[in-house]
């Protein structure tokens, strides 16, 4: 028995995975999913930079990963990287300094593994593999723009292009897709993130005539857009409130969340400003909830889906991700600008036939990002590419060489 056991584990493909850090986010979310999903079939290891507590980011992101499910290859202790978490949060050198470290480090002992992959956008592997992109060029930077330390680190790591380009590419929407081919010249895949927000059901009636706006509070969200497109609302006549949730960006964005909670108090009979909500609480606040916005376009906009899973009515910008979260269909609840904003949420407020029929075109579209669809994707997408890197391997054993127009994927 103890024989076959043996022989089985031998015959277990090996992946590796890197992931730079777990610091909270859609990213983090994606990575621990796909190890989930494929820890039960094939050997997974992860790089990262960090040790990570596996049972605090279980209860994070609802995944239920354990020590035995994966091997874990961290560069830094738990207390030596809560003191380098300190300076990442406020220091872009040295948050891109510690992507490059553990890209270095990765890149030198990838070519042990079977299939490497990346949840974290698009990178240079050591060589091609499988990439999840949530935008383009989050990690590297090769125009003449580029910051002269951004362009040492890359030359520190012999940053590939080609590697890059030639990975099999996912992405998290349409819109992010585009921009991926857009930027590189390569077709990505889309599979939506796993939306795993587990919110109480509250039915409409008793919801609180409420909106929410979820997120980071930082300029690029432009939080304060909800406050101003909502308080036009009102003056129309229709009592609202509004909830915001999130907390800042570390020191560079201090100003921006002083600003928020300023005109948070001069509104403060109708905007409820919420940070350091726990997870349960956070959860019980978007139940209550009616309605959503959310100003920014996103390249997905997982707090967007999270308003749908939560059956909210979500405003949104008319182009990005999120889009396509409620449907492009949907033009009662997408906006152009902030003018069109005000205009189509006190359209829908005054329509109770049109919240209903908003509720019932939404409803179907939370299992898109159920976590049973991305588990069965993510396996199929790993299974086929490793069927395929097999039959290229065993194709190259009876050549001299591969024909010119072959597949750039990796040897078993």
């Amino acid at each position: 028995m103890n024989a076959t056991h043996s022989h089985s584990d031998r015959k277990r493909k090996r992946i590796a995975g890197w992931q730079p850090f777990f610091q909270g986010g859609g990213a983090e979310a994606v990575a621990l999913w796909i190890l989930g999903a494929l820890h039960k079939k094939y050997d997974v290891t992860l790089y990262t930079l960090s040790d990570v507590d596996l049972t605090r980011l279980n209860k994070m992101y609802l995944t239920e990963l354990s020590p035995q499910d994966i091997t874990v290859k961290a560069q830094l202790s738990d207390a030596q990287g809560r003191c380098a978490y300190l300076r990442i949060a406020n220091i872009l050198v040295v948050l891109m300094a510690s992507i490059y470290w553990t890209i270095q480090r990765f890149k030198r002992e990838s070519a042990q593994y079977d299939v490497v992959m990346s949840a974290f956008n698009g990178v240079d592997l050591g060589r091609p593999g499988i990439q999840y992109l949530h935008w383009a060029k989050v990690v590297e930077n090769n125009s003449d723009k580029a910051e002269p330390w951004l362009k040492a680190l890359m030359k520190w790591v012999d940053f590939s292009y080609e590697n890059l380009c030639q990975s099999r590419s996912v992405a998290n929407s349409q819109y992010t897709a585009e921009r991926v081919r857009k930027t590189y010249g390569i077709e990505a895949d889309v599979l939506f993130p796993p939306v795993v927000t587990e919110v109480p059901a509250v039915p409409w009636q008793n919801k609180e005539n409420a909106f929410l706006c979820s997120g980071r509070i930082v300029k690029p969200k432009q939080t304060h857009r909800a406050i101003t497109i909502l308080k036009a609302v009102r003056k129309r006549g229709f009592d609202v409130q509004l909830h915001i949730t999130g907390g800042g960006g570390g020191v560079y964005s201090s100003s921006y969340l002083r600003q928020v909670k300023a005109m948070a108090r001069e509104n403060a009979d109708w905007v409820h400003l919420h940070q350091g909500l726990s997870y349960a609480d956070y959860l019980q606040l978007i139940s209550k909830c009616r309605y959503g916005l959310h100003y920014k376009p996103e390249p997905f906009g997982i707090s967007v889906a999270e308003m749908l899973k939560a059956d909210m009515i979500p405003f949104v910008r008319n182009f990005g991700g999120q889009m396509e979260i409620v449907g492009p269909e949907q033009q009662d609840i997408l906006f152009a600008d902030q003018a069109d904003a005000i205009k189509k949420i006190s359209h829908v407020l005054g329509d109770s036939d049109l919240q209903t029929n908003l509720l019932q075109a939404l409803a179907p579209r939370k299992a898109l990002f159920s976590t049973e669809r991305f588990i069965d994707e993510i396996q199929s997408l790993v299974d086929r590419y490793v069927q395929d890197a097999d039959g290229l391997s065993s194709n190259a054993a009876g050549t001299d060489a591969l024909p010119a127009d072959a597949s750039p994927l990796p040897t078993a």
